[in-house]
């Protein structure tokens, strides 16, 4: 081989290095700046006005429990559809290495979740021994199939299949002509649920609060002097939050938070009568005020967390205020519809 052969074979090598980590250098920025616009958090939506486009295609008009089924479907929806679909299942990049939105998704899922439930056991029913609707049957069990399933069935598939049912659900409730579905906004379907959103915002008022570490009294047994448990506990307990997992528990709040906020502000259109017969309007907005404080942007690149009087901001610190003020207003909220 010549001289000038052996200077151009090797310039060859190196420009078709060069190419190949230019186009590598390219497609890792095009991936960093897509995880960056997928990890954008959805924002909130009209219920009113989502109500209306869930019936539009079938002529019907709002009824009772239309907001609040219109509400869960467009909260399911969003976990599908916000940009980058759902990424909890994720196994390529950006949403294999992403873990802030997935866990915003399960936040927001484990309330679907319980909404969910609640429609199928209590809404839907006029007593305990009436029949379960046909379409709830479906869509409740499908929203609780494995949350990361990727393949044989991926999750998608699965939550599809419940919204679909979720949506035949809403069109049969908002037909006058048929008797067969129904929803009760009744004080007591709505305790029964409220109990439920308020036993989650407490676990994460504590999770978020054990950002900075806290000993605690053991109080499990307290209030029944008859009350045992299966093993004997410490007196006192140290509580902190593993540090890596401190942005996981502050985006799974802020999931919770959001999807709650959509369907208390539904069930404040649905059960109107209720609110004002039990005078608890105001609590309800109340509720919602806080939930909505909740979402403010957050402007920091990171979670920071200080300590709870240092010179950092403890993010974790804040949305616990938060979640403990809306969950004590809940329980107010509940009490007030217990009365006669």
């Amino acid at each position: 081989m010549g001289e000038g052969g052996f200077f151009k074979e090797k310039f060859s090598g190196q420009s078709l290095r060069n190419i190949l980590l230019t186009v590598f250098g390219f497609v890792l920025i095009f991936i960093l700046l897509l995880g960056f616009y997928w990890s954008n958090e959805p924002n909130p939506f009209d219920i009113s006005q989502n109500t209306a486009q869930k019936l539009a295609a079938s002529g019907h008009q709002a009824v009772v429990g239309s907001n609040t089924t219109a509400a869960l479907i467009n909260v399911a929806e969003t976990l599908l559809d916000k940009p980058g679909g759902y990424l909890t299942n994720d196994v390529f990049p950006p949403g294999l290495y992403l873990d802030n939105i997935p866990n915003w998704e399960y936040g927001a899922l484990v309330q679907v979740r319980d909404l969910s439930r609640a429609l199928r056991e209590n809404f839907s029913r006029s007593q305990s021994q009436s029949t379960e609707d046909p379409d709830l049957v479906i869509a409740e069990p499908n929203f609780s199939f494995n949350n990361d399933s990727w393949l044989f069935p991926p999750t998608e598939l699965e939550y599809r299949e419940a919204i679909d049912h979720l949506y035949s659900y809403l069109e049969r409730i908002s037909d006058p002509l048929n008797q067969d579905a129904q929803f009760f906004a009744r004080a007591d379907n709505l305790s029964t649920w409220l109990l439920s959103v308020e036993s989650r915002l407490g676990s994460l008022s504590q999770r978020l609060s054990a950002s900075v570490g806290q000993a605690r009294i053991n109080t499990d047994t307290s209030g029944d002097p008859a009350a045992t448990q299966s093993t004997p506990a410490r007196s006192e307990l140290t509580v902190r939050t593993p540090r890596f997992q401190i942005d996981d528990v502050f985006y799974e709040a802020r999931g919770a938070t959001w999807a709650i906020m959509h369907f208390l502000r539904a069930i404040e259109l649905d059960f109107r009568q209720v609110l004002e017969d039990k005078n608890a309007t105001a609590s309800l907005s109340q509720i919602i005020r806080e939930l909505e404080a909740s979402q403010r942007t957050v402007f920091s690149p990171i979670i920071l967390n200080g300590s709870g009087f240092g010179m950092f901001p403890n993010h974790s610190l804040t949305m616990a205020n938060y979640v403990s003020r809306a969950n004590a207003a809940i329980i107010d909220l509940r009490n007030l519809l217990a009365q006669g």
